[in-house]
């Protein structure tokens, strides 16, 4: 079994996705360097024999640019490079030489490390023989002063090895332009040499700060169109850029004047139109068919826009007077893809909603807009006084029509904080966010207390600071009493040491450290030379074992290196794996399963 990464620099545990297993026989491979191999029976193979696959492991600098270029005539090429031990891709390739399926990756090592190169088969276990290669890339250019570009003109252009890069790697050129408040701009990027994307932003103190961006449109194909609204009057910068990292070729850039906006109709705060969008209609903010609504509203007034319908997957934007997007939402309504957005206006004044589909469609729809009760002031909750409560038909609710009750509280940045909600009339459902005028999730808990439908969330807080804690039925026909304590856990418990070849035998209880999903975790360290294989097992006949390595980084964030679930067995975990440089790390032996407790052994072993 696998589960999705948590990363979270507030948190000292983020339990990952098992890392791509290693093959056995990696070898290094150096910039100038190419090798011939073979893809075939006894190499790796993904699960459900997705694809077959060598493993190579290159040592890079950080800012390091290189490339890599797998050619194969019997299957199509697929090359994807991750930080060893590490699950997340760093960059992959398909077809990039553009010689038919053959591969050509580039990427810029981010940091100082050991990188995993896989070469492999795109689907499929059948193989055969390639050619790889490694070199380093030319230094990225610096960031010229952009070139101006005005309304009407269309630039040739190329992205060359030697231009700028982003920080996401994609090479970019630079053009500036000045606009108006509420000036609407179309901008075109062309290329048949990249797959372009066209982003616009500002300059500010030095950085550029993205405001808008487009890939694809379905009547542009893989090319870019933006239509783009300026919010102040002012300076900005367009950056023509390709989809992927060291992509590079001839484009062609148009700045030209941009589409009117749809003619607003008016409806009232209460009622609901029903209209259609058709091809003759006006364009929206992001170029697509929509129609437009305006409507008067009161300081502090809390409003719903409700849009449906049979023919699309609908999708509602609310902007203030001078057409500045405030909120949008494609599937906020309790099922399928119809749209509910719910939201506190700022000042009093007309406001403007755009009614459209999700991608470029037509039919008819129904829209509405409701006062909905204004956010009920959370209820002060102290820790470890446990209070009982009611949801009730008169309660506001949520954008999911679940009631709710909220409590507000105050914590210290990396303190742990847990409640435990119970109900016998509902499924409980607890969330916690920031206190603000709009509630935002940052955790949420459904069954976490383990016992039936209880809840039991479990977070570390981020700042010092007011938080709220949101309390409701998982479904939005639940009502009756529950009850609630919030209990302070203090800081996350301190590693303890192991020695590699010792056994080191705990029991998980709720009082340890907990992971951003509510599992249970011991902390050991170790101190390792590079290039040190361990194997690590965790057996429990308790939990569902998941053992985790990794190293801290500056800023107290969790670095995860590798991880297991069940490679020893069905709930025994089991996890081989090097030391990427002399270092202290931390084996961490949690569990797979939420709330789950009891005890373990944890057995680390010094591989040959």
């Amino acid at each position: 079994m696998r589960r999705k990464s948590i990363l979270a620099a507030v948190s000292l545990l983020a339990l990952s996705v098992s890392a791509p297993a290693l093959a056995q026989s990696a070898e290094t491979l150096s910039p100038g360097r190419s090798v011939e191999g073979r893809i075939a029976d006894g190499d790796g193979t993904a699960a459900d024999d997705a694809y077959r696959f060598d493993d190579y492991l290159i040592r890079a600098r950080a800012g390091q640019r290189l490339e890599a270029v797998m050619r194969a005539a019997d299957f199509d090429a697929y090359l994807a490079v991750f930080h060893q031990g590490d699950s997340e891709v760093v960059a992959s390739d398909d077809d990039g030489l553009g010689e038919g399926t053959h591969s050509r990756l580039r990427f810029t090592a981010d940091r100082a490390g050991t990188y995993l190169l896989r070469a492999r088969t795109l689907s499929g276990i059948e193989g055969g023989a390639y050619t790889l290669s490694l070199t380093q890339r030319p230094n990225a250019g610096r960031p010229p002063r952009p070139a101006a570009i005005r309304v009407g003109q269309s630039i040739e252009g190329a992205l060359t090895a030697r231009d700028p890069e982003s920080d996401g790697g994609q090479a970019y050129d630079a053009f500036t332009f000045r606009a108006r408040e509420g000036d609407r701009f179309t901008i075109r990027l062309n290329s048949e040499a990249f797959d372009p994307v066209v982003r616009v932003g500002q300059m500010r103190a030095g950085e550029f700060v993205e405001l808008a961006m487009n890939d694809d449109t379905m009547e542009t194909g893989l090319n870019s169109r933006l239509y783009f609204t300026a919010e102040a009057t002012g300076d900005y910068v367009i950056r023509a850029t390709p989809l992927g990292t060291g992509d590079e070729g001839a484009y062609t850039l148009a700045l030209a004047r941009g589409p009117e906006p749809a003619a607003a109709q008016t409806i009232e705060i209460g009622g609901t139109v029903s209209g259609s969008l058709a091809e003759g209609d006006g364009r929206g903010t992001e170029g697509a068919t929509a129609d437009a609504y305006r409507f008067s509203g009161q300081q502090g007034q809390r409003i719903r826009i409700d849009m449906s319908s049979e023919a699309f997957d609908t999708y509602v934007e609310l902007f203030d007077a001078n057409r500045a997007s405030l909120a949008e939402d494609d599937d906020g309504a309790a099922e399928g893809t119809n749209s509910r957005l719910t939201f506190t206006l700022p000042s009093t004044g007309v406001y403007f909603i755009e009614a459209r589909a999700f991608t470029e469609a037509t039919g008819a729809y129904s829209l509405s807009v409701s006062e909905v009760e204004p956010e009920k002031a959370p209820e002060t909750l102290a820790f470890s006084s446990p209070i009982q409560g009611e949801i009730a038909e008169t309660d506001p609710t949520d954008s999911e029509d679940r009631g709710y009750d909220a409590f507000a509280f105050s914590g210290a940045s990396g303190q742990r904080v847990q409640a435990i909600m119970r109900s016998g009339d509902f499924n409980t459902y607890l969330q916690i966010g920031r206190a603000g005028p709009e509630f935002e999730a940052l955790a949420s808990d459904d069954d976490g207390l383990g016992e039936g439908t209880d809840s039991r969330l479990s977070y570390t807080l981020p700042d010092d600071g007011n938080y709220v804690l949101r309390v409701s039925p998982l479904g939005s026909d639940g009502k009756g009493l529950y009850a609630l304590e919030l209990i302070d856990r203090g800081p996350q418990p301190q590693p303890g040491s192991v020695l590699v070849g010792a056994t080191a035998r705990g029991v998980l209880t709720d009082a340890d450290a907990t992971a951003t999903d509510n599992s249970f975790f011991d902390a050991y360290r170790v101190t390792l030379k590079e290039d040190e294989k361990l194997l690590i097992t965790m057996v429990s006949n308790e939990v569902d074992s998941f053992v985790v390595v990794g190293r801290q980084q500056d800023g107290g964030a969790f670095e995860v290196l590798g991880s297991d679930d069940d490679s020893l067995s069905d709930t025994h975990a089991k996890l081989e794996w090097t030391a990427p440089a002399d270092g202290v790390y931390e084996v961490r032996a949690g569990t797979f399963q939420q709330g789950q407790t009891g005890a373990y052994a944890l057995n680390i072993e010094k591989q040959p």
